[in-house]
């Protein structure tokens, strides 16, 4: 890029986080490394199914996530089908996906001035929503986390049928179903007992939700293979589905959800040098040493 050419950065984060000091140093430093920002708080929580916030230009250089991994998301709607890349600085809880922490916040932006990056490409689900009669219905989303269908009287258990590759493979009553991605299965599905996917793996995760039948563990599909989740006629509720815990719609008995791979990719500026098993470790503070190594060394048989 040449010395002249206008450098542009897009700052996504929460309405009730704009007036945060962050916030301001991140536009100010920018700004001072040869930037001109736009700041980004007018994404809504939640949208209709199908429907997306407008994507920035090709010539925004990158998106700087100011706030947790809920706000990434948001963000990632901005940079869909673009080659645009996202960095996120957390501000939240866990930031799973963020790459550095608001105490690093100048650290962070002379990277991104100098282009001390690289681009990790992270998969998408391609959501794709079929009539009760099997026609088309024309809507269509897709996720970076998951994709969630749940029972849209949550009094009720919602009956799913489950296909892989137009193959029936089950059907059970259940409070919902999560089919997730590698970089979603730290998320939703690591709560509902699903195993963690290395972002690296293509593939697809589904897990029931307090599935009422005898067998019903997690299951996992590569990334040609496809999964159908039919609301079943015998549902005792008409089904929810919601795309990355933002865009939602209810659908009646009968219809039928297809997930499977996105050709798009999102893509992340990675800052640093750790690698997704270090984030893994660091992020849920996982128990490195065990309870039984602790005790043995302190009895001194473990040196």
């Amino acid at each position: 890029m040449s010395e002249d050419m206008q450098r542009t950065a897009v700052i996504v984060t929460h309405a009730a986080l704009r007036q945060n000091s962050t916030v301001s140093d991140a536009v100010a430093q920018l700004e001072n490394l040869g930037f001109s920002v736009q700041v980004r708080d007018d994404i809504p929580d939640v949208q209709e199914f199908g429907h997306h916030a407008e994507p920035v230009s090709e010539d925004v250089e990158i998106v700087v996530v100011l706030g947790g991994d809920g706000t990434i998301l948001r963000a990632a709607e901005l940079v869909k089908g673009t080659d645009v890349p996202i960095v996120g600085i957390n501000t939240g809880h866990v930031g799973f996906l963020a790459e550095f922490e608001s105490s690093e916040l100048s650290e962070a932006m002379r990277r991104i001035a100098r282009h001390e990056y690289t681009i990790e490409e992270r998969m998408i689900a391609a959501v794709e929503l079929y009539n009760p009669d099997g026609s088309p219905s024309g809507l269509c989303d897709w996720a970076l986390n998951d994709v969630l269908l749940k029972a849209e009287d949550r009094s009720r258990m919602v009956e799913i049928g489950v296909s892989v590759d137009d193959v029936a493979t089950s059907s059970f009553g259940c409070d919902g179903i999560v089919v997730s991605t590698p970089t979603g299965s730290t998320a939703y599905a690591f709560s509902a007992g699903s195993p963690v996917i290395w972002p690296g793996v293509e593939a697809l995760e589904l897990t029931p939700i307090a599935a009422h039948a005898l067998f019903t563990h997690p299951l996992i599909i590569g990334s040609t293979s496809t999964f159908d989740l039919r609301v079943l006629e015998a549902s005792g509720s008409d089904g929810w589905i919601c795309c990355d815990g933002r865009r939602q719609k209810v659908i009646p008995k009968g219809s039928r959800v297809r997930v499977r791979q996105s050709a798009s990719v999102l893509r992340l500026a990675r800052l640093g040098e750790a690698n997704f098993t270090n984030r893994l470790v660091r992020k849920f503070d996982l128990p490195v040493r065990g309870w039984r190594e602790t005790a043995l060394e302190k009895k001194g048989h473990v040196k």
